[in-house]
């Protein structure tokens, strides 16, 4: 049985939704990191940058490159660069207005209270 495209969306989302794996792609926007430097940028214990590491190369979306010893994890394609951008530049947006929010919020709460009208 085929799955509906709104949900292996969906799928996808859930994968991106652990602050680690978020990080993770952010570190290897700009080319392959071994793990010892992700380990030192995230400080997390090992065995759950691993675990978090097995799910990224499950999805597809990272890729193991060994070296010798040396294991580094660079993203599959460029795609996923541009999802993290594109979310970057959401939260700008969202952020901004709720600034603006804030803003109106503060200002209304230091005006005089309505003077209740007599009639």
């Amino acid at each position: 049985m085929r799955v509906p495209l709104y949900q292996a969306k969906a799928e996808f989302f859930r994968m991106l939704g652990h602050p680690v794996r978020i990080r993770v792609l952010e570190l290897l926007q700009h080319g392959p990191v071994p793990v010892r430097d992700l380990l030192a940028d995230i400080e997390v214990e090992p065995s759950s940058l691993s675990q978090q590491l097995a799910v990224l190369r499950r999805s597809g979306i990272v890729v193991s490159i060994r070296e010798g010893s040396t294991v580094s994890y660079a993203l599959a394609g460029g795609d996923v660069a541009e999802l993290l951008r594109a979310a970057r530049r959401i939260l700008t947006e969202l952020l901004a207005g709720q600034s603006e929010l804030l803003v109106e919020l503060r200002q209304s709460d230091t005006s005089p209270p309505p003077v209740p009208s007599s009639g």
